[in-house]
């Protein structure tokens, strides 16, 4: 199917995921990814980010999770029914939360799992390996380490380095903060920013850490409760005197749900 430059190259349409066929966990949830950006998906623990996040990828299933209405298309084709090693294929992968690198296995090994979709030679595959180690030199000194044995920081790295060996077009990063030092956080994001600018590979964050995943994003959307309530350029929100209240709690009155603001307006995908 053709693609133009401004479609986006992810439309999430009206989505609602229901778990064990009674609980209603997403509820019309809609977002789009511009090809080539960066688009942070940001809420506190249990708002539905990761589910959105496996909604996309059809891991979902896996958790006995189903999207009953609603529509994903990548690249101007409708996804949500394909496998996940289809939509590898076509270029969407996910790094899932918590890293899940394969412990008994070498950075390397682990890297090379990367591209087992992918009929290639064994000097394309070096080449792409080569290219993974040029954005994580640190993975390249440690790549006959066992992953297990290996840091936080550098088990996320190789879990993103392993998705860049399917050549993706673009990556779902679930939660790349989670239980890392800042000054590794800063790290990783940078090689986010390098891998969209030079690359051109999109990318769609979940992440908890409102600050730094709008500083490195160009969109944003928040999630509550299995909404979204709110999205806009992230320079935008970063500066948004309510986004600050909800998550930074400066408020004296103690943190406000935005359901609770007089500023706070429904959707009209929402009252449907």
């Amino acid at each position: 199917m053709t693609t133009t430059a401004t479609q986006p190259i992810l439309a999430v349409n009206n989505i609602e995921v229901i778990y064990d066929h009674v609980i209603l966990v997403l509820k019309g949830v809609s977002l789009n990814v511009p090809r080539g950006k960066i688009v942070a998906l940001m809420g506190a623990n249990g708002a539905g980010k990761s589910t959105t996040l496996k909604s996309i990828s059809t891991l979902l299933r896996g958790e006995r999770g189903d999207v009953t209405k609603g529509s994903v298309e990548f690249n101007g084709e409708r996804v949500d029914q394909m496998t996940p090693n289809e939509l590898v294929k076509r270029g969407l992968s996910q790094v899932m939360e918590g890293r899940h690198c394969f412990g008994h296995l070498t950075i390397e090994e682990n890297l090379l799992t990367g591209a087992y979709t992918r009929k290639i030679s064994r000097s394309e595959l070096k080449d792409a390996l080569d290219k993974v180690y040029h954005y994580f030199p640190r993975l390249k000194q440690r790549r006959t380490s066992q992953a297990g044995y290996t840091s936080g920081g550098e088990q996320q790295m190789c879990a993103i380095g392993r998705a860049l060996m399917a050549k993706p077009a673009m990556i779902l990063l679930d939660e790349p903060s989670m239980g890392l030092a800042p000054q590794i956080v800063e790290e990783i994001f940078e090689i986010v920013k390098d891998l969209n600018s030079t690359e051109q590979v999109s990318f769609l964050l979940a992440e908890q850490n409102t600050t730094v995943a709008l500083r490195y994003a160009d969109f944003g959307y928040i999630l509550e409760n299995g909404r979204v309530v709110m999205e806009g350029a992230a320079a935008d929100l970063s500066t948004n005197e309510d986004v600050k209240e909800f998550y930074l709690g400066v408020s004296g009155a103690g943190r406000k749900s935005f359901r609770d603001m007089k500023f706070y307006r429904r959707r009209k995908r929402w009252l449907a």
